[in-house]
Order: structure tokens, then sequence, then C-alpha cells
């Protein structure tokens, strides 16, 4: 199987926080989807074999979309590729443009699973990360979602400056005792360019405090796991039978096209990226042509991000499965490198597999990029 993941590059307004790709002028969004549906035809060829399970809108807002946008978009892909009967089909939205009507457009173009963007229940968060909704259309998003979809996730954010754990654990609660299905959670991170990162070089916003951020997400973790939901990786918990089968493909390193621009792709052996500027990506399809960037993964490359994003799951690296891929001199390296982290109680083995402990699962990606093979010299693994 392989997923199949669309970049939709508009906001109505900039988040502080945000460094992804994406534009406020609105004005040409049909000329982007028209575009966006020409790359599938390109692309097609190279995906002939493939059967996708997942078509998945991100952004970006994809709520933007009208009802007509979001089936000319699906109808393309199904068009030229091949999918399940019942693929996963996710769109992200945001909270303000959540209401009866936008949903029933959703469902009639197919949509079968919500991701809205809460991010938090208190208004003094929201305006700090310069969100367009407030804290009542959180609540009044979710349960209108949950009424009508059985696939809702929430994203959510911790570490915010000044941010309460008691109302950081009030808020998670209360989106699992809504009905949501999944979270995504995330640390609040300041990414250069950012109006943030200004912010806070300016003093205008204390910066972010990582005993704090270390803090609350155990007050997630606990609060979720308490109700039920499964961790499944680092950012992301669900109930049983409620993971995102698009972001898992991620994880377990499965094929994916990307469509739009800043969008990436990965076919199991090269990756491509496209260009994030609009009209570049634009005028290149119109005139018939692709602007990306590729590049060929090293046997190096996939074992990093194989030990990346095997150990930000529950199912961890498994030694079976990494001297099947890689062979006994990675293995051997890979055991060698885990000894201190081992010690540290940091990760644990068990039948084979090796896992982040609860002391370490916050700090999964330095200890992962602790593990990489730096340089591939077999002499010295």
């Amino acid at each position: 199987m392989a997923s199949f993941y669309l970049h939709i590059p508009f906001c109505r307004r900039a988040c502080h926080y945000c460094d992804f790709h994406f534009s406020t002028k609105l004005n040409y969004i049909d000329r982007m989807i028209v575009a966006m549906t020409e790359e599938m035809r390109l692309r097609k060829t190279d995906w002939q074999e493939a059967t996708f399970n997942t078509f998945y809108l991100g952004g970006g807002t994809p709520s933007v979309l009208s009802k007509q946008q979001l089936l000319l978009l699906k109808n393309t892909a199904l068009t030229h590729y091949s999918f399940t009967s019942d693929f996963e089909f996710t769109l992200e939205v945001n909270p303000e443009d959540v209401n009866e009507d936008q949903i029933m457009s959703w469902k009639e173009a197919g949509v079968n699973r919500l991701s809205i963007g809460l991010q938090s229940f208190e208004d003094r968060d929201l305006k700090l990360m310069n969100r367009a909704h407030s804290s009542e259309d959180s609540l009044r998003s979710l349960q209108l979602a949950v009424s009508h979809f059985d696939r809702v996730s929430v994203d959510i954010i911790y570490g915010i400056p000044g941010q309460s754990d008691e109302l950081l654990q009030k808020g998670i609660g209360k989106v699992g005792d809504i009905g949501a299905t999944h979270v995504s959670a995330y640390a609040l991170t300041v990414e250069p360019k950012t109006a943030l990162a200004s912010y806070i070089e300016k003093e205008l916003i204390p910066d972010i405090d990582e005993e704090q951020a270390e803090r609350q997400f155990l007050v997630v973790l606990d609060t979720l796991t308490s109700r039920g939901f499964e961790h499944y990786e680092i950012s992301n918990f669900a109930l049983p039978g409620h993971h995102s089968v698009n972001n898992s493909s991620y994880w377990k390193g499965v094929s994916y096209v990307g469509i739009g621009p800043s969008a990436h792709g990965f076919d199991g052996k090269s990756r491509y990226w496209n260009i994030a500027q609009n009209h570049k990506y634009m005028n290149a399809i119109e005139g018939g042509a692709l602007n990306f960037e590729s590049e060929e993964l090293t046997t190096k490359d996939r074992y990093n991000e194989f030990v990346m994003t095997s150990l930000r799951t529950q199912w961890g690296v498994s030694y079976h499965d990494l001297e099947s891929e890689f062979g006994a001199p990675y293995l051997n390296y890979f055991k060698m490198m885990i000894t201190p982290f081992l010690l540290d109680a940091l990760l644990f083995e068990e039948e084979g597999v090796i896992r982040a402990t609860r002391k370490g699962k916050f700090l999964i990606d330095g200890i992962a990029s602790e593990l990489f093979m730096v340089e591939l010299k077999t002499n010295r693994i």
C-alpha cells in the first residue's frame, strides 16, 4: 500500500509559530488546484504499480477549499491512480471553518476523517499563537465534528510560554470526553524567521522552557492513556482502531506521493520535494514540467531514517527487522550504540525489540540522532 498527500498552500492568517509553506493570498486558489491536478497527471506513470489506501489534504489550511475543489482533486486522483475501496480521506480543518453546512459539503466530497487544528482551549494561548479561532470555537467545532464523523483527530500544542499544567490537563481531558478518537500533541518550537522567534528575540514573549515542555508532555501522555488512548507514536495518541493510516505509513517507511508546492514524495529508495514557491510551481506545471529536487537514499540514509522513525513508535526497533533490511554489520553497530541509553534507562529491550522508556520518550529524537551512522565504514562495524 502507498499514501497520497496533497499540500494546500493557503491560510487566512499566519500563525506566529508556523514555518510551513503557505500564502495568505487566496485569490488564485482555483489556478493552484488546476495545477495540482495536472501534477497528478504528470506523475502518474511513476506510480502505476502502487495502490493507495489514504488521501490526505494538509497544509496550510485545506478547509479554505470548496466542495467542488475537493471533488476535483479527489476525482482526478481516482482517475489516474489506484485506490482501495475504503481509503482513508483526511481533511485538515480549522475550528472557525467547522459548521453544519461545511460538514455536509465535506461528507459529500467523500471526507471520512477530520483533523482539527484546535491547538488549545485557552484564549490566552490562542492569542499568543495568533490563531484565528477562540476557545469557544475549539469546543463547538469538536462537538459538531464528532456528531457527524466517526474518526476525528485534534492537534494540541503544549510548552506554550505561561501555559498552565492544570488548564492543559483539563483541555486534554475535554478532548477525550467529547469524543475525539485521535490526538496529535506537539511541543511548541521556535523556528527561524517566524514571528514567534522575533518576539522572543525582542523579549516580548518568554523563551521556550524545556523543563515545562517535558513536564507537559507527561501531562498529555498520562491524561490520554488514562482515557484509553494508545501512545502509538511520540506525538500521536489514538483509541484502539483509530490510528492514522496516513501518518503510520510515514513511520513504517511506506511509499507516498506528494502533490503541491513544497510537498515531498518517497518511493522506498528516493525522495523528491517540490519547489516551495507557489507561482514558480504553477508556472512550471502550466509549461508542462515539474519543478522539484530529488535524492537517492543510501543504505546509511535509510538506516538512519529507520532508527529515527521506529524509535518514535510503540513498535520500536526490531533486531530481526533491522538485520533483515540492512545486514548484520548495521545490527552490531546499533547494539553497540544503544548500550549507554540502556544503562541510563532511556531505552529498554524486550524480546529483541528496543523501545523508549517513559523517561526516554520526550528525548527520543536526540537519542535516535546519537545512533545514526555518520560514516559508512564497514571495517569498523
